[in-house]
């Protein structure tokens, strides 16, 4: 029996040679001061002057006449001097649009005025110009005008370094000899003008169509 519990304590003995180690000791974590450095944070929320509970699209600044106003974020993804050529564009338009819509209920004619035209209004000249084919030539010509244009459009979105809406006409010299801070005034009053002139043509001709009246349509 002896000789059995000696023999059982040397196999255990040999055994635990094999057996992998315990360490009750706690792990050391090193930090070096080389390590990468944290990622930049997110740029902070800038909200809109023109809709402060929308964020200010970032493709507009630098930009006359910028007020933050792109709730649809169009600049997001179309050029953003196409857009502002367009605004131009139809800005301008209406412009000499709310002039003749409302200088023709005010009784304004180009004599000899034909027989087919008497007693038009703004709202119903429109029917019996196309009747009549006049507006036929309207769209042809100004057709031909925006397709002229759309030629020094696409060179500007090239990189030709033209300014959008800007054709060199200045017959009276409003530009002439001016520092570019006098420039960036004048181009501010336009887009402004522009903008206004949008408005007041689409409330001008829908409150004419409710009305059937004359000036002013009330």
């Amino acid at each position: 029996t002896m000789i059995k519990a000696v023999a059982l304590a040397s196999l255990l003995a040999s055994a635990s040679a094999f057996a992998p180690s315990t360490f009750s000791g706690r792990r050391t974590t090193f930090v070096s001061e080389e390590a990468a450095p944290a990622e930049e944070a997110a740029p902070a929320y800038v909200a809109s002057p023109a809709l402060p509970f929308m964020e200010y699209p970032p493709n507009l600044a630098g930009y006359v006449g910028d007020v933050g106003f792109d709730p649809f974020r169009f600049s997001d993804f179309v050029p953003v001097d196409f857009l502002r050529e367009a605004e131009l564009k139809h800005g301008r338009i209406c412009q000499l649009a709310l002039v003749g819509f409302a200088a023709v209920d005010c009784g304004f004619r180009i004599y000899p005025t034909p027989e087919a035209y008497e007693g038009l209004t703004s709202v119903t000249a429109h029917d019996a110009l196309v009747e009549y084919g006049a507006m036929g030539q309207l769209f042809l010509w100004m057709g031909l005008a925006e397709t002229l244009s759309t030629i020094a459009v696409m060179q500007m979105l090239q990189g030709s370094g033209r300014q959008p809406g800007d054709f060199g006409l200045d017959p009276i010299g409003f530009l002439k000899d001016k520092s570019e801070e006098e420039v960036n005034e004048m181009k501010l009053k336009e887009i402004t003008h522009c903008r206004l002139a949008m408005v007041a043509f689409s409330g001008m001709v829908t409150q004419a169509v409710l009305t059937q009246g004359p000036f002013p349509y009330v």
